[in-house]
């Protein structure tokens, strides 16, 4: 059988911690805010006639802002994860 060693101070601390602090959820919900606003940005510039072709839905917003705003909060998202907790 293996010794079991006595629970130390340490150990019994250690117990009860996140694996990423309360800082890092902050970060986790400033990302997914971002991300949404990004989405947010995309939607829209349809025409009410099927038949009617409308340009709006190449606009600048659409094409090149949102998606930028997206992959940024998809970056923010992995710093959030990656940073070191706060003790």
């Amino acid at each position: 059988m293996a010794k079991q060693e006595a629970p130390t101070k340490q150990n019994i601390q250690e117990e009860g911690k996140f694996a990423i602090g309360k800082h890092n959820y902050k970060l986790l919900l400033i990302g997914f805010a971002i991300i949404v606003v990004g989405f947010l940005l995309m939607i829209g510039g349809g025409s009410k006639d099927p038949n009617v072709f409308s340009e709006e839905i190449f606009s600048f917003r659409r094409i090149t802002l949102a998606p930028l705003v997206v992959l940024f909060g998809f970056v923010f998202e992995i710093y959030a994860i990656m940073k070191k907790p706060r003790e």
